[in-house]
């Protein structure tokens, strides 16, 4: 099975997989595109502009990637 994701960057996809209650999980993305897990993460549990509460837990927006698994075969649009 292969694994896909979806990086949640504006306010609508991060209040919809708070609407859901989907799982997301938080990465960092350095310059030369290096990927470092930095929190499992869960449900989301509040969204300002500037950081998103998860598992009562804040992420700053503008520093990490929040991203949901996808299922193989489904069509993230």
């Amino acid at each position: 099975m292969k694994r896909t994701y979806k990086v949640l960057k504006t306010d609508m996809e991060l209040f919809g997989a708070a609407l859901v209650q989907a799982h997301v999980y938080v990465v960092s993305v350095d310059e030369e595109l290096r990927v470092t897990f930095e929190d499992y993460g869960g449900v989301i549990e509040e969204v300002k502009p500037e950081s998103v509460k998860i598992a009562g837990k804040i992420f700053m927006r503008d520093q990490l990637e929040f991203r949901i698994d996808l299922v193989s075969g489904e069509d993230p649009e």
